[in-house]
C-alpha cells in the first residue's frame, strides 16, 4: 500500500494498530547516498594483514554518510501471526511504502541540510524511482532533536521579552521622528476621557489613516512600535496586523488565552510535521501523547471528513496501551546501514563509538533480526552471495508456514517491484518466516559451535533442492518428496531393507500433530536426504557434501559427529528433527526460543575484521 502526505493522517491510526498487533515488523530504506566504502586498507594501516576495516571504522564511515544523506523512501511490513484457526495458522502481511519528505515547514524555523550522491541517484533512476516524489507526495517527519528545537524556537517567538531591542542612533532622524509621532498618538488616546475606540491603530500616516492600506508599516517600523510599548507602557499590549500595529489595554485573562492558543497551534503544527516519526515512536515504545486525533478526520485524498472522535480516542488509547508494554521485533536485510540511518534520521545524533551504538539499539529494540546474517551464519572467510532477491527466490516454493497478504495490501501480490522499499520489506518478512522455520525444522542448529568449511543456509537450500531433483522418479513421493527412513533405496524390483527406527525427540513448533504421530512414517531430515541409501555405492555429491558441510543450513549438526567416512549410513541417528509433513503446519520459532540466541541481535557486516555487529549478546531475552 502506498502512503503519501495526503493519506498519511487518515491511515495513521490503522498503521499504529497494525504495529501493535504485529508479530514482527520488517523495514527497508532507499537513500540519497551511501558511504563510499574503503573496505581494504593500505599495508601501512593497522590490521592490514586482513586488508579489512574494523567494525569501528565501518561504523564511522556509515555514520558520516547518515549525517550527510537522506532517507528518501521507507518500506514497512507489519506481520501478524494468525492462529485463530488451529488447522491452518498463517502469517498475514501488511506492506506499506512511504516516500519521505526532507523539507520542513518554513514557519517552524528549523533548517535541514542534506546531499545527493550521483551514484545513488543513477541507481534509483535505473530502478524507476521518481526523484520528485519525496518533495511532492512525501510524508513529512521531524527527528526528536528537531522537534525539540522547533518547540523552543516557537515558544521564543511568542515571548516578546526575548526579542532584542533595536538601538536607534541619534543620527537616525527618520526613526526618531516616527517614534515621537507614535508616542504622541498613544498619549492623546490614553488622555481621552471617552475614546472613540477601545484600541489604537498605528499606521504609516497616523491613526487617522486607512489601516488596511496596501502601503502599511514595514517590519522595522513594527518592531519599533512593539519595543516602545513594551518598555514605556506596561499597561498596554501590541497586536501585529498585516499593515499596522493595534494597541489595546492589558488584560491578563485575555493574554493567558492568547498564549495558550499560540501554544496549541504550535503543537498542532508539530504533530503534523512529526509525521512518519509517530510510527517510529510506536516501534520503540516512545511517547505517542502528541498524536492529534483530529488529524484522523481526513480522507485518503486529504479532504476533511466526519469521524466519531470518541471512538477514535478510545481506539488510540487502546493502541497506546498495547505499544507501551510491547517491544517491537525489528527485522531487515543487511540491517547495519539501515539501523545507523534509522537512529540518525529519527532518534537523534549518533554516538561516537560503535559499542555505544550497539548498546543503544539493543536497549531500544530487545530483538533485532538481520536476515542476511540468518542466511550466512557460519559462512567462514568467504563471503557468499546473499542478496535479498536470491534468498527469497530459493525459498519461494516453500509452502509452509502459510503467508497471506492482507486484502487491503495487494500492490505486490501479482507484480514485483525490486528496490522499492515497500516491496523489499515484504520480501524480507517472507524470508524471515520461511528461513527461520526451515532452520528450526532441520534441527541442526547448535548454539555456540563454530566450525570451518561450513555451508550457509542458502547453499544448503540449493543442495537439498538438487538432491531432491535426483531422486528416482518411479518411486512414490511424499509431500516433502523425502525417502521413508524405514525403507530401502528406491530401486525397481528391489525389496526394501529395514533398519532401526529413528528416535525423534526434538519437535518443530506446530499446531497439529506430525505425520509420524498419525501412523504415517515421518519424513527424512535434511541430513538423511543428503545421505545415500544403505548398501548402495556412495553418491559422489554426498561424499563431497559430507566432507564440507559441518551443518545443514550453516550450523554444526549431530550427523557430522556420528557419521563415519565409510560410505555407509549409521543404523541410528541421535535425535533428528523431522521436516514438516503435508499435514503438519509449522510456525516460526517463538522469540523466547534459544534459536534466537544464535540468530538474534547480530548484524552481518561483510568487509570488516569482525564480520558481525553483535548487539550486546550478554543481555538476557526479555521479549515474548
Amino acid at each position: 500500500m502506498d502512503v503519501d502526505k495526503h493519506s498519511f493522517q487518515s491511515l495513521l491510526l490503522d498503521i499504529l494498530t497494525a504495529i501493535s498487533r504485529a508479530h514482527f515488523v520488517s523495514i527497508d530504506f532507499e537513500f540519497s547516498g551511501i558511504s563510499s566504502r574503503q573496505s581494504f586498507k593500505p599495508a601501512a594501516f593497522e590490521g592490514a594483514d586482513t586488508g579489512k576495516q574494523t567494525l569501528q571504522e565501518r561504523y564511522e564511515e556509515t555514520k558520516e554518510a547518515a549525517e550527510r544523506y537522506q532517507i528518501l523512501q521507507i518500506g514497512l511490513t507489519c506481520v501478524e501471526e494468525n492462529v485463530e484457526d488451529p488447522e491452518c495458522p498463517k502469517y498475514i502481511t501488511r506492506p506499506y511504502n512511504f516516500y519521505l519528505n526532507p523539507v520542513i515547514q518554513e514557519r517552524l524555523d528549523v533548517e535541514r541540510i542534506f546531499s545527493y550522491q550521483s551514484g545513488a541517484v543513477e541507481f534509483l533512476l535505473r530502478n524507476g524511482f521518481k526523484m520528485e516524489a519525496p518533495f511532492t507526495v512525501g510524508v513529512p517527519y521531524l527527528s526528536r532533536d528537531e522537534e525539540e528545537l522547533a518547540r523552543v524556537l516557537g515558544n521564543a517567538r511568542g515571548d516578546r521579552s526575548n526579542v532584542a531591542d533595536i538601538a536607534v542612533l541619534p543620527t537616525d532622524v527618520e526613526s526618531l521622528e516616527f517614534l515621537q509621532r507614535v508616542r504622541g498618538e498613544i498619549e492623546v488616546w490614553k488622555a481621552a476621557e471617552t475614546p472613540q475606540y477601545d484600541y489604537l491603530n498605528i499606521a504609516l500616516a497616523g491613526h487617522g489613516a486607512q489601516s488596511t492600506s496596501e502601503r502599511g508599516l514595514n517590519n522595522f517600523h513594527k518592531r519599533l512600535v512593539h519595543q516602545l510599548v513594551r518598555s514605556d507602557y506596561p499597561d498596554l499590549v501590541t497586536i501585529s496586523r498585516p499593515t499596522f500595529i493595534q494597541i489595546v489595554p492589558y488584560d491578563k485573562a485575555r493574554e493567558d488565552a492568547v498564549k495558550q492558543s499560540r501554544l496549541t497551534r504550535l503543537e498542532e503544527q508539530l504533530s503534523r510535521q512529526v509525521g512518519f516519526r509517530w510510527l517510529v515512536e510506536a516501534m520503540v515504545q516512545g511517547d505517542l501523547s502528541g498524536v492529534d486525533p483530529k488529524n484522523f478526520a481526513r480522507s485518503k485524498d486529504g479532504e476533511p471528513v466526519f469521524v466519531d472522535l470518541g471512538e477514535v480516542n478510545k481506539q488510540l488509547d487502546d493502541v497506546r496501551s498495547v505499544l507501551r508494554d510491547k517491544p517491537t521485533v525489528l527485522v531487515g536485510h543487511n540491517l547495519f546501514t539501515d539501523l545507523v540511518n534509522f537512529h540518525r534520521c529519527f532518534l537523534g545524533p549518533l554516538p561516537l563509538r560503535v559499542k555505544d551504538f550497539q548498546r543503544d539499539m539493543n536497549r531500544i529494540f530487545p530483538m533485532i533480526i538481520d536476515t542476511k546474517y540468518l542466511a550466512t551464519h557460519n559462512c567462514g572467510s568467504i563471503n557468499p552471495k546473499s542478496s535479498l532477491g536470491e534468498i527469497e527466490a530459493e525459498l519461494r516454493s516453500q509452502i509452509v508456514p502459510l503467508i497471506a497478504t492482507h486484502p487491503h495490501h495487494t500492490k505486490y501480490a501479482f507484480s514485483a517491484a525490486a528496490h522499492e522499499a515497500g516491496y523489499d520489506s515484504l520480501l524480507t518478512a517472507n524470508v524471515l518466516i520461511r528461513l527461520s522455520s526451515k532452520l528450526e525444522a532441520s534441527g541442526t542448529w547448535v548454539e555456540g559451535i563454530e566450525e570451518p568449511n561450513q555451508v550457509t543456509a542458502l547453499e544448503a537450500l540449493r543442495l537439498l533442492s538438487s538432491d531432491a531433483d535426483d531422486e528416482d522418479p518411479s518411486a512414490p513421493e511424499s509431500s516433502e518428496q523425502s525417502q521413508n527412513p524405514k525403507t530401502a533405496p528406491r530401486k525397481k524390483k528391489t525389496k526394501p531393507k529395514k533398519k532401526k527406527k529413528t528416535k525423534v525427540v526434538a519437535k518443530t513448533r506446530t499446531l497439529t500433530e506430525s505425520s509420524s504421530s498419525s501412523g504415517n512414517p515421518p519424513p527424512l531430515t535434511p541430513a538423511q536426504r543428503l545421505a545415500p541409501p544403505p548398501g548402495s555405492p556412495t553418491n559422489q555429491r554426498y561424499s563431497v557434501a559430507k566432507g564440507r558441510i559441518a551443518s545443514v543450513f550453516a550450523h554444526p549438526s549431530v550427523y557430522d559427529v556420528l557419521a563415519e567416512d565409510n560410505g555407509e549410513e549409521p543404523e541410528t541417528l541421535a535425535e533428528p528433527m523431522p521436516l514438516p509433513a503435508h499435514d503438519t503446519v509449522t510456525l516460526m520459532p517463538p522469540f523466547t526460543s534459544d534459536f534466537w540466541r544464535v540468530y538474534g541481535n547480530k548484524l552481518r557486516v561483510f568487509g570488516t575484521v569482525e564480520g558481525v555487529c553483535d548487539l550486546n549478546p550478554k543481555r538476557p531475552l526479555s521479549i515474548c
